[in-house]
């Protein structure tokens, strides 16, 4: 693996006991220009997880709590009156940083979602009709609880298709939560040193632009999109009536930007189908709608991959 990788993993684990998929993904995210949403229950280490990536960084990290009260304005600025001098100021939002994290996103109002989502493709914000070009890199993480849905306003699945990820977190094992409560308890959690710049995070994204896709592996990741769209062609009839819509182009194009991150996270300069395994699911579960009678009956996103990806063959 590259050491530099190697080092800024091992930074973060200083405070992150396992999720070490987290940490994966997190970085994959980060190193291919894609924003990333998580999904898991409380105190699962999402926030220390991504407080460690920017330290270990130096980036400029900045958290907002997403509630049913917040305006568009709260996240990316606005005209500020000023009495002494009769004037205008312009106050810049938490959106101008490198690296931000949205607590709860769904319970933000899909006005505010819209807002952010907009800044996420754009990588810029338009505040008293003059564009301002965001500091790259520019990284948006945002997390959801999937337990306690009351008072949350779902994200349409335009809005889902322009997170590359979602990553789902588990509960740690008997072992790491063992681990973890030692530390906690003797205060024992070594600081978290800055082993990486933003400039070497722009260095290692070139370099994963470069990273090798074969042309079957290409074709093996656009036939698994397809079958999302079009099971029956691909022997996936049972497939059909799980399925209300399939992924979009975009998460083609998300899916080789991830491969190439997950290889060069592995210390390989060209993609094999253990990368395409690797990132097929948190690339595509949030992009499928799954149909009424298949959420009734309990089915999930996860499950319907799952086929697809196990009756189309690697190449």
């Amino acid at each position: 693996m590259n050491q530099q990788i190697t080092h800024l993993k091992a930074e973060i684990a200083k405070h992150v006991i396992g999720h070490t998929d987290l940490i994966d993904k997190l970085l994959i995210g980060l190193i291919s220009d894609g924003h990333v949403l998580i999904e898991g229950v409380p105190g699962l280490a999402k926030t220390t997880a991504v407080n460690a990536l920017a330290k270990a960084i130096g980036l400029d990290f900045k958290r907002v709590q997403f509630t049913a009260d917040l305006l568009p304005s709260d996240i990316l600025g606005a005209e500020v009156y000023q009495p002494k001098t009769e004037s205008f100021m312009l106050k810049k939002g938490p959106i101008f940083t490198n690296l931000l994290l949205c607590d709860e996103i769904n319970r933000a109002s899909a006005k505010v979602q819209s807002a952010l989502l907009e800044v996420m493709q754009e990588k810029q914000v338009t505040l008293a009709n003059e564009s301002f070009a965001l500091e790259e890199p520019f990284f948006v993480l945002a997390t959801q609880n999937p337990i306690d849905q009351e008072g949350t306003y779902s994200l349409p699945e335009a809005q889902l298709d322009r997170f590359m990820m979602k990553v789902i977190v588990d509960y740690n094992s008997e072992d790491e939560e063992f681990e973890i409560a030692k530390k906690a308890a003797n205060q024992s959690f070594a600081p978290i040193n800055k082993v990486l710049s933003p400039e070497v995070i722009g260095e290692i994204k070139k370099q994963v632009k470069e990273i090798y896709v074969d042309d079957a592996l290409t074709t093996h990741i656009v036939k698994l999109i397809f079958a999302t769209r079009d099971p029956k062609k691909y022997g996936l009839s049972s497939l059909i009536p799980l399925i209300e819509y399939g992924a979009s182009p975009r998460a083609t194009i998300d899916m080789l930007k991830a491969v190439k991150a997950s290889a060069y996270i592995r210390g390989n300069d060209t993609v094999t189908p253990v990368d395409i395994a690797l990132c097929f699911h948190d690339v595509l579960r949030h992009r499928i709608v799954l149909s009424y009678d298949a959420e009734a009956e309990g089915h999930t996103s996860d499950e319907v991959l799952d086929t697809i990806l196990q009756t189309l063959e690697m190449p």
